[in-house]
């Protein structure tokens, strides 16, 4: 029996030892590798199966082939314009350019924007834009709940789908895990073309789990598109018990749609299914509403970068006068703190609002122990208290927006598939600066001498998830 315990003890060393060569060979971000080596040595056994689970990279797995993406990629190239004759500032223009060089990201000039700030409004012109399609539907979802949105949506793509429109719809596995399978496969069963972003079943679980699809993209006869951080649930229109849930979510008319239908293409090959070949309208608009300059970027656990990270990061070191951020759980890369921070030193006002209560106690916790450092640089912390704030937004001096699925945290910048837009629109940043300034009427400035006097043990499970930032 000892020589079993010992020859198990051994087997077990020789596992952690393995692991953390691993995580040392990957040369991650030291912090994140850290946090990993930390759980692997000081969490036996349940530490080496949350690795084998959470702990893996796709860095550099393609999601689709170079044929396929060229392809995909000749239907927009021709909309490409000369970033250096935009009418935008310097650091716009340098932002774009990186973007793009990141990830071929399109710039397109000529759009209009319409903001949502509420789940009655969005789905409603949703469900209006999905009833109006002539050609095809493209739903691409976290969330997409059985309850009465859910229903409500689900019953509008399945008489669309009789009338012969094309429906294609993808939803995550995990995101919807709660949803009975019926009701996608009612969906099926009328004609509408449902498919789960990386089913998670035995035995592939364990290489699949942590990599989910955390967009919320529409598209209706690559006319009309919707992009934001509503997923499709009815606390999306009737809130929670202690507010409403404030989340954005934009509907895009004009070019940019492109770039949200290539987003979705790529998802929809990388499942298997044919290439798409339908393509975005080609229309250009010379209405005086269509003025915002768009470009669509997407980032995921395959990128070779952080793609939306850093152009987050980019724009903030650009900014002189104000930054603006909204986001459900905050929990950023060191990178992106000090730069934060180097800004605020700078005397930009930099303002970012979190949720006073949020729907995940952890993250509140781990998006607590950042707050102080942030205090110390001069940012202004803001907790709304009308209700879980969810919306996902970054505002930078007059011009630049970002709009879309990412949290500001760990997950988002390398775990998650997410997509933003990137809006260069003086109209729009004023209207977006509107609401930012609407909602701070619903939210307690934190000060920093109040902060210093929460109890001690709040600041020790701060500290023990901050640790955990980085893996969850």
């Amino acid at each position: 029996m000892a020589w079993y315990n010992i020859l198990l003890l051994l087997a077990y060393a020789g596992t952690i030892i393995s692991l953390v060569a691993v995580v040392l060979s990957e040369n991650r971000n030291p912090v994140k590798s850290l946090a990993w080596i930390t759980v692997l040595l000081m969490v036996p056994v349940f530490g080496v199966v949350l690795y084998i689970f959470f702990g893996r990279s796709l860095k550099n797995t393609r999601m689709i082939t170079r044929r396929n993406r060229r392809r995909l990629r000749k239907k927009e190239s021709f909309r490409s314009v000369d970033v250096s004759k935009l009418a935008l500032s310097t650091a716009s223009r340098q932002q774009i350019k990186m973007a793009k060089t990141i990830t071929g990201s399109i710039y397109y000039p000529g759009n209009k924007v319409e903001i949502f700030t509420d789940g009655h409004s969005k789905f409603d012109a949703l469900i209006a834009d999905m009833e109006s399609a002539k050609e095809y539907i493209h739903l691409q979802y976290y969330i997409f709940t059985d309850d009465n949105t859910g229903t409500r949506v689900a019953e509008t793509l399945m008489r669309k789908a009789r009338e012969g429109v094309k429906v294609r719809v993808i939803y995550d596995h995990i995101g919807s895990i709660n949803t009975k399978s019926k009701f996608f496969r009612r969906m099926t069963e009328a004609g509408v073309a449902v498919y789960p972003f990386f089913r998670v079943t035995f035995p592939v679980f364990a290489t699949r789990i942590n990599w989910r699809n955390h967009r919320k993209i529409a598209i209706i006869d690559g006319k009309v598109g919707y992009i934001g951080g509503m997923n499709i649930a009815d606390r999306y229109i009737n809130g929670v018990a202690y507010g409403i849930w404030r989340d954005t979510h934009l509907r895009i008319t004009g070019p940019a749609v492109g770039g949200l239908q290539y987003s979705f293409a790529i998802d929809w090959n990388f499942m298997g299914q044919p290439l798409l070949e339908e393509s975005a309208d080609t229309s250009i608009h010379n209405e005086p509403h269509f003025t915002a300059g768009i470009q669509m970027m997407t980032s995921g656990p395959t990128s070779t970068w952080s793609n939306i990270a850093m152009v987050f990061q980019k724009a903030i070191a650009n900014a002189k006068r104000c930054v603006f951020l909204q986001t459900p759980y905050f929990l950023p890369t060191e990178s992106l703190l000090r730069t934060l921070q180097a800004v605020a030193l700078a005397k930009v006002d930099v303002r970012i609002m979190l949720p006073a209560k949020s729907d995940s106690a952890i993250l509140t916790y781990a998006s607590r122990s950042y707050i102080r450092e942030c205090l110390l640089s001069g940012i202004k912390v803001y907790l709304y208290e009308g209700g879980m704030l969810h919306a996902k937004t970054v505002l930078v001096d007059d011009e630049f927006v970002s709009v879309g699925s990412t949290n500001f945290d760990f997950r988002s910048f390398e775990h998650n598939f997410e997509s933003n837009v990137f809006i260069y629109s003086q109209e729009i940043n004023r209207q977006m600066r509107e609401i930012f300034l609407e909602d701070l009427t619903q939210c307690v400035r934190i000060s920093p001498s109040e902060w210093n006097k929460r109890p001690r043990w709040q600041k020790i499970k701060e500290s023990i998830f901050r640790l955990l930032s980085p893996v969850l």
